[in-house]
């Protein structure tokens, strides 16, 4: 896959959800695939776009709780390792079936694991045992590591693109993360956000997810 990489390193909970809408607001403009990694400096927990807050409010004790961009359940950020890949519209991914981009986006997971020597696998079928817990069960296509997931990812497709938010609860081997994100970007040219795009961001930051209005909304 033809892409560039940005790693953006640690960033706030909030900032770290509007970076990723505003790599998507971009890309008719930017017109390239971007991999996205990076961390947290603080402890949260975010959640899919149409989930219940007062539901997610009791089911994690993580803050704080940011609403996503995209959809799926419950996702824990006190010790994983996340990534974004943002496709402009007229992109092969971006007509994809969204089972098909699921499978696509895990693969790329699979294989940085696989360069670090660490044998995963994509899984077959769905286990669910409690809804709206991201990494309680698996979902078909996740990522499992002796039989547990350790990936999960969602999506939001739109005229301006294609946006999957991936989030890796790290196998317990000896892996760095530092070498898992390298494994991620391969040696895909690096992405430099604008002066703009990061504007951008601090205002979706700051008008949006960090409020509660936003947050709240359901």
């Amino acid at each position: 896959m033809n892409r560039r990489v940005l790693h953006s390193g640690p960033g706030g909970a909030a900032f770290n959800m509007a970076l990723d809408e505003a790599l998507l607001e971009a890309m008719p403009r930017l017109q390239t695939a971007v991999l996205r990694v990076y961390g947290w400096t603080e402890p949260a927990a975010t959640f899919g776009y149409f989930q219940k807050f007062a539901e997610v409010e009791r089911a994690t004790p993580l803050r704080p709780l940011i609403r996503r961009p995209t959809g799926g359940g419950i996702v824990p950020h006190d010790a994983d390792w996340t990534y974004s890949l943002v496709f402009p519209a007229g992109h092969e991914w971006h007509s994809l079936k969204a089972e098909e981009s699921y499978r696509r986006a895990h693969e790329l997971v699979r294989r940085a694991f696989a360069e670090l020597k660490i044998e995963t696998e994509l899984a077959s079928d769905c286990k669910r045992p409690l809804p709206g817990q991201c990494f309680a069960g698996h979902e078909k296509f996740d990522v499992l590591w002796h039989g547990k997931k350790i990936a999960g990812a969602a999506q939001r497709r739109n005229k301006s693109g294609l946006l999957i938010q991936g989030s890796v609860q790290p196998p317990l081997v000896s892996v760095s993360r530092k070498d898992w994100e390298n494994a991620m970007g391969g040696d895909a040219e690096r992405f430099s956000p604008t002066p703009e795009l990061l504007r951008r961001a601090e205002e979706l930051a700051r008008v949006k997810y960090s409020q509660a209005a936003y947050n709240a909304k359901r």
